[in-house]
């Protein structure tokens, strides 16, 4: 058995005695700025003594484990791999959540093998020799499973680049709090600073308030999400008035957590309060615009003169409202185009609600038959042919009567109802006279047109002067 001498002798160099021994880290907090290149160079000359103490035998041959683990991992992936996806392929009545935890856990078989290995290594070198053989090891392993624990809570985020963001921030973090090196790391991200009078502001102050508004931007979301579902499913708040409690609570609940996370920070917001106002009133001039879209747009929600799915004529533009946003309000015509209208044009314009109190809407047609006809027989005719067209509502009859003696025709207009403008309005004229021109060929009822006739006189040349 070895000595008391040989023991001291194999106990490793940890990284973090490495590197918050007194001797080789300074006081970063009372340390002069122009001292950063000679702490760099500190850290490097700290880094060669790490690495100088992972190249010692005991060390070494940790690493070699590791690597060789690896591959071991990388063997395993490539044969039990396309195993285990063939049995995923056959598990058809599963649920979708369950089925895309396992496509997550196959897309990441090699270091889950790698986990499960080192941990497995780990432990019977702990059974079999000193518990200083396997200190590199057992780091190598703590930070691998850190590491997967990251990628599978991180999969919960869908935005790929907020995913990628909190994945490498959370990796910086776990490796610096296994290694011992959070409280070293945050003083010399706290050294990095600029500095005005009382104010000052750090890497690390930077850090703080992005992770810290962050995790309440998220919270809020949540909150935004869970909240407005209820209230768009309550049948008893009008869709305007949904909108618009919608958009109160996202204002409120972002508020709150900026507000929240700045005093969390601690920033004073005096100052900020006092340079806002500044800003606001250069805003004013530059964005009335702006500010008068967002007025209208509340005037709007409040007075329930437009709110999602009614349908409206604004100009040349004919569709149906498919949201309203805090600057203009979304129209989708019947050919797929949407419109993206100022609120201030809904204010300020005239606009035809087509649905405003009801569903109903009230079209007029015109058409006209030869003198020859029965009036009579042709008011009947147009009226039962308007009655059997689908969604030509028959508890509103249809009209129809006289308008004036044409020409060469006497002139009628048709007037039916419809409960459902949302569903075109060209369509339903066009199929309506559809119906009048099957009826008229039915019962011989004749559509006149104006005919010309050319007559010629003689066929001589006609006299010119000499």
């Amino acid at each position: 058995m070895a000595n008391h001498d040989s023991v001291v002798e194999s106990s490793p160099l940890k990284p973090n005695e490495a590197v918050s021994s007194p001797e080789l880290v300074p006081d970063l907090a009372t340390q002069p700025v122009s001292d950063l290149v000679d702490f760099g160079q500190m850290l490097f000359s700290q880094a060669e003594i790490f690495a100088a103490s992972m190249l010692r035998p005991w060390n070494a041959y940790q690493i070699g484990i590791a690597l060789g683990l690896w591959a071991l991992a990388h063997v395993l992936r490539a044969i039990l791999g396309p195993r285990i996806r063939n049995w995923m392929a056959t598990r058809e009545g599963w649920p979708k959540w369950r089925m895309r935890i396992l496509v997550v856990v196959h897309q990441r078989l090699r270091p889950i093998f790698f986990v499960i290995l080192l941990w497995i290594a780990v432990a019977l070198m702990r059974e079999f020799t000193w518990p200083s053989r396997s200190y590199v090891l057992g780091i190598i392993a703590t930070l691998a499973t850190a590491w997967l624990f990251v990628v599978f809570l991180t999969r919960l985020i869908r935005s790929k680049v907020l995913r990628r963001t909190v994945r490498y921030g959370a990796w910086t973090y776990v490796t610096l709090h296994i290694l011992g090196l959070t409280s070293d790391a945050a003083r010399l991200l706290d050294r990095a600073s600029i500095e005005a009078g009382e104010f000052r502001l750090s890497l690390l102050l930077i850090i703080q308030a992005i992770v810290i508004l962050g995790v309440l931007i998220v919270v809020a979301r949540f909150f935004t999400t869970t909240t407005s579902k209820r209230i768009q499913s309550n049948e008893e708040i009008s869709p305007s008035m949904r909108v618009l409690i919608v958009k109160v609570l996202q204002l409120a609940f972002y508020g709150i957590a900026f507000y929240i996370g700045v005093k969390a920070i601690g920033i004073d917001l005096t100052g900020l309060a006092v340079l806002s106002g500044a800003i606001g009133v250069g805003l004013g001039f530059g964005l009335q615009k702006v500010v008068s879209n967002l007025v209208s747009g509340v005037i709007i929600l409040l007075d329930k003169s437009i709110k999602p799915g009614d349908v409206i004529s604004l100009g040349e533009t004919f569709g149906w409202i498919n949201t309203l946003g805090a600057r203009y309000a979304s129209v989708v015509t019947r050919d797929g185009k949407e419109y993206l209208i100022p609120n201030e044009d809904l204010i300020t314009n005239q606009v035809v609600n087509w649905s405003h109190s009801n569903d109903f809407v009230r079209l007029d047609i015109f058409f006209g038959t030869a003198y020859g006809d029965d009036p009579h027989t042709v008011r009947k005719l147009a009226i039962e042919a308007a009655q059997g067209v689908e969604r030509v509502l028959t508890f509103k009859a249809p009209v129809c009567h006289i308008v004036g003696f044409g020409d060469s025709s006497v002139d009628y207009i048709l007037r039916f109802w419809i409960r459902d403008p949302t569903q075109g309005l060209t369509n339903i004229r066009g199929n309506v006279y559809l119906a009048l021109w099957d009826a008229f060929q039915e019962n011989n009822i004749s559509i006149p047109f104006p005919q010309r006739e050319v007559k010629m006189l003689n066929n001589e040349p006609p006299n010119l002067p000499d």
